[in-house]
């Protein structure tokens, strides 16, 4: 099942997506009608992020293995709907991105052994980890105005151990792996995350991507897709 999150002109519902309908209990909303807004399928308290979660990114970008999960905080501000603009910050001149499987909390727990993980995540999700590289300290790069695209809906029914991904800037393969080659399951990383933070529902946890070569400019599109969950798309302003 794919949960999308929309706004109507009666306000924001969550329901099942299907053919670029989205059914709730009482109604039904097409995504091509003017009135109806795909946002974000969840409104987190927190996305924590874990970076460096793939083998080619290691040997790539010369990193060390983690022993264990490498992790990073961004704040709701972060978040922007599928097909929004992406805002070029002013502040970098190194701007890049990052197409990442990210898991959707459907409820408050904590302190998760991961065979209990699969109870407490409602879906999984697409997250862009947009990066301005030439900041300092991951915060500085990473925890700015719109710098988690997310979506397009939530896949309720995939199994992320094995999903085969690629991420495309204006229709050129930048990205493509599949989740099998990550250091760190996704269950895994659940778990040992939740050693650490009271999770709330709706709250984002993200599994990293493989090394993503080239920067992003104005106008550039980006497409990201993970086999059975969907594509995340976003095309970068151009400021005009």
């Amino acid at each position: 099942m794919q949960l999308a999150r929309i706004r109507t002109p009666d306000g924001i519902v969550t329901g099942e997506h299907r053919d670029g309908v989205v059914h709730t209990d009482h109604e039904t909303h097409r995504l091509d009608d003017g009135d109806v807004e795909l946002l974000a399928p969840c409104a987190p308290s927190a996305l924590y992020c874990v970076g460096r979660n793939f083998a080619t990114t290691l040997d790539q970008m010369d990193y060390e293995r983690p022993e264990r999960p490498d992790f990073f905080i961004k704040p709701p501000v972060s978040v922007l709907a599928p097909e929004h603009e992406i805002a070029y910050p002013s502040f970098t001149e190194e701007f890049t991105y990052a197409g990442e499987l990210a898991a959707v909390i459907d409820e408050p727990c904590s302190d998760l052994a991961p065979e209990e993980v699969p109870d407490v995540v409602r879906g999984y999700t697409i997250l862009n980890d947009l990066d301005a590289l030439d900041q300092d300290g991951r915060t500085a790069r990473k925890a700015f105005d719109g710098s988690a695209p997310l979506g397009p809906w939530i896949e309720t029914d995939v199994d992320p151990g094995s999903i085969d991904m690629e991420t495309r800037i204006n229709d050129e393969v930048r990205q493509e792996a599949n989740t099998e080659r990550m250091l760190f399951e996704p269950h895994e990383v659940v778990a040992f995350l939740s050693e650490r933070f009271s999770f709330s529902a709706g709250d984002v946890i993200s599994f990293g991507s493989p090394a993503n070569p080239g920067l992003l400019e104005p106008g550039d599109e980006i497409v990201i897709t993970y086999e059975g969950v969907g594509t995340l798309r976003n095309t970068v302003a151009t400021g005009e």
